[in-house]
């Protein structure tokens, strides 16, 4: 059985996917840190809703496919890949891991992420 913090990191990955910028806002602390490792850090509420706001809109399909979730205490951990097609019809891949740090233990927010993304050849 999911636990409660494993099926709220799903739907966290569905709403980087979905673009749903609302959800992702409503969850994180006004001193995230979401670094994107060997590419960039955004630090503060502000400088993440910037940043959500910049992710690419020319794409017209997102598949989401989660391998593993895994939480302990207010650390967690998400691996996966995600599948993407653009308006010229061109697909790529991307293998992703997410490591997630609430502020407190009961109902808290998003206040740390570490994103490692990787660009995979695609299979068929």
């Amino acid at each position: 059985m999911a636990t409660a913090k494993g099926k709220f990191l799903r739907e966290f990955n569905e709403a980087f996917v979905r673009g749903n910028i609302d959800f992702l806002m409503d969850n994180v602390t006004d001193n995230i840190r979401w670094e994107m490792v060997g590419d960039t850090v955004v630090e503060g509420k502000e400088a993440f809703h910037l940043a959500l706001k910049e992710m690419p809109t020319d794409v017209k399909n997102h598949e989401l496919a989660i391998n593993n979730i895994i939480t302990h205490g207010i650390t967690a951990a998400v691996d996966g890949t995600i599948t993407v097609t653009n308006e010229t019809g061109e697909v790529k891949e991307y293998a992703f891991c997410d490591i997630y740090r609430w502020n407190k233990f009961k109902d808290g927010k998003i206040k740390d992420m570490r994103s490692y993304v990787v660009e995979t050849p695609r299979t068929q």
